[in-house]
């Protein structure tokens, strides 16, 4: 690839037949409105579960105990919410946050469907603001709504997100050799 051929888009030129692929939008391509759909999507596996719940000490029977579980009134084992969180959260990194400096709110988290061993979930993103911030004028804040639904189309969680971002994104992955 020459200097002067297109690149791919979501990727820099490094050097003579060297690009590296971006992480995450830059402040300027936030833009209030916007709204991303994350892929891929990603089943939830049963060691999903177990090690979430696992690592958050929630062992209630309702996560753990496929007997206990069957009795109830989903007849199977429902999925950890911190593990739908976590999942979902983590599907929006690569574009919406991969160049987050810090996180600063996770608000109005609502489950509105269970979600089970095996189900697949997809997400999809909004931006509502965007502002430079007033105490590090290098830094924005961004502001977003996220919004997941598994294989039927049922949605099962929505939550919204504040954190900051470099204005610069470049000086950023420079600093950061990223």
């Amino acid at each position: 690839m020459s200097a002067t051929a297109g690149l791919p888009r979501g990727y820099r030129l490094l050097g003579e037949e060297r690009i590296r692929e971006n992480v995450g939008l830059t402040y300027d391509e936030l833009t209030p409105g916007l709204v991303i759909e994350h892929r891929p999507g990603r089943t939830v596996t049963e060691l999903d579960n177990l090690l979430g719940a696992a690592l958050s000490g929630n062992v209630a029977p309702l996560h753990t105990d496929a007997h206990y579980s069957s009795k109830t009134r989903w007849g199977r084992i429902l999925v950890c919410s911190g593990v739908t969180l976590n999942l979902v959260a983590g599907m929006t990194v690569r574009s919406v946050s991969g160049l987050t400096t810090a996180n600063l709110a996770v608000d109005r988290v609502r489950f509105t469907a269970p979600v089970h061993i095996g189900d697949s979930l997809y997400a999809e993103t909004k931006i509502l603001t965007r502002r430079t911030s007033e105490r590090r004028p290098d830094t924005g804040v961004i502001t977003c709504h996220t919004t997941a639904h598994n294989q039927d189309r049922t949605g099962v969680m929505a939550f919204a997100r504040t954190f900051l971002v470099p204005l610069d994104a470049d000086s950023a992955r420079h600093a950061t050799d990223y």
